[in-house]
């Protein structure tokens, strides 16, 4: 029988907050013209796509920034983005992710952790961006309610390298039997929490069927509380 869930880790980009027009095919426009860098901009979504390979290849898990350099490359070039100015456009744009005013907090979210928090839950931050999470807390008023964030820029492996996983939870003082995670990446979030024995839910705000999982799937953070 599962130990009473204790703590509640929760991936960050596209599970907490989601990027504005500055990371849309808009944004992205912006960052090629101040590189000279001509690209088709109704492309951006099938570019998206393609270039998810890029970070789903890397198998050792060890964070480097010119993993996500590559995937921004690999996006502009799906647009037709070419030049020796190419490099220098995507290592812009990575620096640029960690800017939390070009993000939006989910309006769900905010509710939903002040929810959990009050009822005794510890809370905790697992991102694989470079952004600093201290600020992201701070940025979106969420400082009080988070008891452990780590990202893999400073702990050094990404989901799901088990490590980090297991870092958070020394962090918070949790076992991984009492710990769930909480993420939109079956693959990174989900499943690598589950290899170091944790609870897994995947947060599916697309009207796209959810992949096959034996976890259980949510829309909205407002489903959240009712399965604890």
């Amino acid at each position: 029988m599962n130990a009473p869930v204790r703590a509640i880790f929760f991936d960050v980009d596209f599970t907490l907050i989601y990027p504005g027009p500055t990371f849309q095919s808009e944004g992205y426009a912006r960052f090629c013209r101040r590189h000279g860098i001509v690209i088709d901009e109704s492309r951006f979504g099938a570019a998206v796509t393609a270039a998810s390979s890029v970070l789903d290849d890397e198998q050792d898990h060890v964070y480097s920034a010119d993993i996500f350099v590559r995937y921004v490359k690999r996006v502009i070039e799906g647009m037709g983005g070419t030049g020796p100015q190419l490099e220098a456009c995507a290592s812009e744009i990575y620096d640029e992710w960690a800017t939390c005013q070009h993000f939006f907090l989910y309006d769900d979210v905010a509710p939903a952790l002040r929810e959990l928090a009050a009822r005794g839950f510890v809370l905790g931050l697992i991102s694989n961006s470079h952004r600093c999470l201290t600020s992201f807390q701070e940025h979106f008023e969420l400082k009080g309610l988070i008891s452990a964030a780590i990202s893999s820029s400073e702990h050094g492996f990404m989901k799901p390298h088990p490590s980090i996983f297991t870092a958070a939870m020394t962090l918070a003082g949790v076992q991984a039997t009492e710990s769930m995670m909480v993420g939109d990446s079956l693959p990174h979030d989900i499943d690598g929490a589950r290899r170091v024995g944790m609870r897994g839910v995947l947060v599916h705000r697309s009207d796209d069927p959810a992949p096959p999982t034996d976890v259980p799937v949510i829309r909205s953070m407002k489903e959240l509380p009712a399965l604890l």
